[in-house]
This record gives C-alpha cells, structure tokens and sequence, in this order.
C-alpha cells in the first residue's frame, strides 16, 4: 500500500446523531430484555462516526474496518431520545487509526472509549474474507 493517507492527522473529528428506536433497543438486537439503547446500536453508531471522519482522506482502493474497541456503557437511554456520538482521532501507527470517542443523550454522557481501525487495500480484504468460504 502507498503511503497516499498522508492526509490524515492527530485531532481529526467526527460527529453523528441518531434517535433511539425499536429497533435499535435490547429487546429488539437480542442484547437483553429492556426497550433502551443497546450497547450493539451504541456500538455500531461509535463505529460510523470513527470511519466517515477518514473515509474521504484515504487513498483510492482503501477503506478502514474496525479492530478493537474498548467501550464503557455506563447510562441508559430511553426510546425517542436523540443520541450523538463525537470521535476524535488521537494517535496514526503506520495503519492503525486509534479513536477516542463519547456518546451523549439531552442528559449527558452514555459511553466513552477507544476504538482501533486498520487501514486495508480493499481487494485484498475481500480476497482474504471470501477465501475463508
């Protein structure tokens, strides 16, 4: 792979909001047994807003796929609220792009963490994901 992502930098930010609905509760991802946001809805929103911040600073024939994410899910909320997640690019290793990232709803902080994504040539990814039919 080219060293074409010299666009990227420490500090890069991204923000994306969402409301809470039923299908985007416990009950309904198969996470537990309550109609408030899982933590897999949570989850996947942290993941958008981590790779839309680059996705358009990455070299042609390259994405970013999600590698490791350490997230703490320490408030509930109800179905209807509006949440928004805010990233925040905080160190480059060669592909490795590690993220910071909070959730909030109208009364606060939901979740913080980090979240790894790796950039890949892909073709090469998909070669290798269907080569494991």
């Amino acid at each position: 792979m080219a060293d074409g992502n010299q666009r990227l930098s420490v500090g890069i930010k991204g923000k994306v909001s969402e409301t809470v609905n039923e299908d985007k509760t416990a009950i309904s991802v198969g996470s537990g047994t309550l109609m408030v946001y899982a933590t897999p809805a949570l989850s996947a929103l942290m993941e958008k807003t981590a790779y839309t911040s680059v996705i358009d600073l990455l070299e042609s024939g390259t994405c970013s796929v999600g590698s490791r994410t350490v997230l703490d899910h320490i408030a509930p909320t109800p179905l209807g609220s509006g949440v928004t997640c805010e990233t925040e690019l905080v160190d480059i290793d060669r592909r490795r792009l590690t993220f910071s990232f909070t959730v909030s709803d109208g009364a606060g902080e939901i979740a913080r963490g980090t979240h790894e994504r790796v950039i890949v040539d892909t073709e090469k990814f998909l070669g290798k994901a269907h080569a494991r039919l």
